[in-house]
């Protein structure tokens, strides 16, 4: 897969992508990332890429032909054709279902504002879909850019080492979200390993991690519950799980820096 991404910081996005899963990615060649900084591409001894916006109002825009040139000499640079993402607040949300979509396509370009944006007829002319990371404002669109990258690429055929960690990941299969997982020490101060996941019974263990996520997830996110299409057997699961002992208690918030 070819992810070009137009940024007046190009290099922040390559040393972003440089490390962990998307850095594999890219040393197995399953993945190549390209930069493309629209001042290359402006005039004027200053290389501007912004003005100020018509009808007054703080800050600025981003011109429409350092853009424009960008796009193109990054849709030229390979002879697939490429789906160009501006990445903004204003944009659909990012899910995992977009993600797979995404991860299923030979190229994108993704196109990271600045200031107050990027002129509108610009967006128009060259843009095929806006994606937006969450209900907040960034700086800029580079870490959302990240974002999708990092998405993306560990979902590329060989980029983990095991395939199946992706498919158990929050929000795949069932949309549902994880279970919790454990490690060693079985015992530390701080608990014990749940009996279950040490009783080798493999049918009691994957019923227990049903369970688990059907709860988490009812608890921290009952909007996915009402979106899932549970069976019966689920129904049941979670109805068993609100009656337990962990229905009952708070769970700790979900860590935002978990890709779980």
């Amino acid at each position: 897969m070819r992810i070009d991404v137009v940024s007046l910081f190009p290099e922040f996005i390559d040393q972003c992508a440089a490390f962990g899963v998307t850095g594999r990615a890219g040393e197995r060649g399953l993945l190549s990332l390209h930069g493309w900084n629209p001042r290359d591409y402006a005039e004027g001894n200053y290389r501007r890429v912004d003005d100020r916006p018509f009808g007054g109002g703080p800050g600025m825009v981003m011109l429409i032909d350092p853009l424009r040139a960008a796009i193109r000499a990054a849709r030229a640079a390979a002879p697939m054709p490429a789906r160009v993402i501006y990445m903004s607040p204003q944009g659909a949300p990012l899910t995992q279902a977009k993600v797979r979509e995404l991860a299923a396509m030979d190229r994108l370009i993704l196109l990271c504002g600045r200031y107050e944006g990027v002129d509108e007829r610009l967006i128009r002319a060259e843009v095929d879909e806006e994606l937006s990371i969450g209900d907040y404002v960034l700086s800029g669109g580079e870490l959302a850019a990240a974002v999708v990258v990092d998405a993306v690429a560990r979902l590329q055929d060989g980029a983990l080492n095991d395939a199946e960690s992706a498919a158990q990941d929050s929000f795949e299969a069932d949309g549902l979200l994880d279970c919790p997982h454990y490690t060693r020490p079985v015992e530390h101060e701080l608990g014990g390993v749940p009996e279950v996941l040490m009783s080798g019974n493999h049918a009691h263990i994957a019923r227990w991690r049903r369970m688990q996520s059907l709860g988490r997830t009812w608890l921290r996110r009952p909007d996915l519950i009402d979106e899932a299409a549970l069976s019966p057997a689920d129904r049941r699961l979670l109805d068993e799980w609100r009656a337990s002992d962990e229905g009952v208690q708070p769970l700790p918030p979900t860590d935002p820096g978990s890709d779980r």
